[in-house]
């Protein structure tokens, strides 16, 4: 399989006019709320294959509140939430402070900051209003977990395999006030004048029957929600030891260097090179199996 690059090209003129054997997807789209989803639908148009989950999934991963009501269905622990369109809708009574608020259909931690962490109602409405002005989408408010900050990430190659689970310590984090993953937390990660300087734990530092209770919440995340291939899935483990799903993203960060995917492969003893061949051989696998 040769590696194609195709720029800022009309995509579905040149998947229609160029054969390819597998596309290798790593595309976050242009716009919209299921803007992940646009160049699968397109390449399973041209009936081509592809690496990772399918539009359904990569579309309903997106949506938040949705994923939560699948996750509630399978009783798999998320945060309770409530979803403001207006801005002007009454509280549910039984949320309880401090809450988190959310642009609906968003990645990579957009729309979410310090002051997103809210602890009353004159906040929480004044940022509620603030995120649908800015972000022109719903807007989701939920219980801020207080507690352990985990991801698991999960690669498919004929057998599932769980990665060892990436504890985000913000612990040293005090300059930037940020105990959490914010969308500054993740673009300048490492910045020590920012105090944008998290700790890495792979393995966490879990006992073994928390890691065990973990890796079963994410997978069965990564299966309710029908994710292919590969998947990261963003946990709170509660000082009550709930394993909380905030989200899961069926198109997590590949970055060598940089994304969290990858620490957690290289913990596992992979090499970079043995991630994208097992993305690559489970899609060839699945595909096979379907035709």
């Amino acid at each position: 399989m040769n590696p194609i690059d195709v720029g800022d090209c009309d995509l579905f003129s040149y998947f229609k006019n160029n054969q390819a054997d597998m596309v290798f997807n790593i595309a976050e789209g242009k716009c919209g709320k299921f803007r992940e989803a646009e160049i699968p639908a397109v390449l399973d148009y041209l009936k081509i294959p592809y690496t990772g989950s399918n539009t359904f999934s990569l579309a309903l991963a997106l949506n938040k509140a949705l994923t939560k009501k699948i996750l509630t269905a399978e009783n798999i622990p998320t945060p309770a939430f409530q979803v403001f369109t207006k801005g002007d809708e009454e509280l549910n009574s039984d949320l309880r402070f401090p809450l988190i608020v959310k642009p609906n259909c968003e990645g990579s931690a957009k729309g979410i900051n310090l002051s997103s962490v809210v602890n009353n109602k004159e906040s929480l409405f004044s940022k509620v209003k603030e995120t649908l002005v800015r972000y022109r989408q719903e807007v989701i408010v939920e219980e801020f977990i207080e507690g352990k900050e985990l991801t698991v990430g999960i690669l498919e190659n004929g057998r599932v395999n769980i990665l060892p689970i990436l504890e985000i310590d913000f612990s040293n984090c005090a300059k930037s006030g940020e105990y959490f993953y914010s969308w500054r937390m993740k673009e300048y990660q490492g910045d020590a004048e920012l105090g944008l300087v998290p700790t890495f734990h792979c393995p966490a530092r879990l006992d073994k029957e928390e890691e065990v209770r973990i890796k079963e919440v994410a997978l069965k995340t990564h299966q309710a929600l029908g994710c292919f291939d590969i998947s990261r899935t963003d946990i709170r483990l509660s000082k009550d030891n709930i394993p909380y799903v905030l989200e899961i993203n069926p198109l997590p960060g590949l970055n060598p260097r940089e994304s969290n995917f990858p620490r957690m492969a290289y913990a596992a003893g992979m090499k970079y090179e043995d991630i994208i061949d097992e993305i690559l051989m489970s899609a060839y696998r699945r595909n096979r199996e379907q035709s």
